[in-house]
């Protein structure tokens, strides 16, 4: 017989099979922990249920699931539908408070201006003195008004319409 020497020990070729079996002898054991869990949790959500149940199970799931895509879709039609409606509503007030005579105290007199999101709307411009209270409306389109603005409506009007400077600005 022929020997061959690689020129290295038989000892340390012994303790790297030794090592290495070591290693796999771990790999095992951690492989065996987690097969273990899985089998329980498989153990534990199969418990009680055969094929018939899980798949009711799973069919009322996906009923749950298009009745919330049903209505997850009408809800945004409704939100679309107040946006729109957003538009048209009156979403900018000025209101200024006066005294319209000198004799009258308590400044019972005010011009209310409402406008929409295009600054139409209209002022309603109140009027009290000791023979009564006169109201007046006057139409606004596009910010301007065809009739001639007093000094207390065109004020509570460029309040209104600063709400709109004040919302661009955030």
């Amino acid at each position: 017989m022929i020997e061959y020497y690689l020129g290295i020990d038989s000892e340390y070729i012994l303790i790297g099979v030794a090592g290495l079996s070591i290693l796999l002898l771990l790999i095992l054991l951690i492989n065996s922990i987690q097969m273990h869990k899985l089998k329980r949790k498989y153990k534990m959500f199969m418990d009680g249920k055969n094929a018939k149940a899980l798949e009711e199970v799973i069919v009322s799931r996906m009923n749950q699931i298009e009745s919330l895509i049903s209505a997850n879709e009408k809800n945004e039609k409704a939100i679309h539908l107040l946006n729109k409606n957003m538009q048209t509503t009156f979403q900018r007030v000025g209101l200024v408070k006066y005294d319209a005579f000198q004799e009258m105290g308590g400044k019972l007199s005010f011009s209310l201006a409402l406008l929409n999101k295009t600054n139409d709307g209209f002022i309603i411009n109140a009027m009290h003195s000791r023979e009564g209270c006169y109201t007046y409306i006057k139409e606004i389109i596009d910010g301007n008004s065809v009739i001639a603005l007093s000094e207390e409506e065109q004020e509570a009007l460029d309040m209104a319409m600063n709400v709109k400077q004040k919302e661009s600005s955030k």
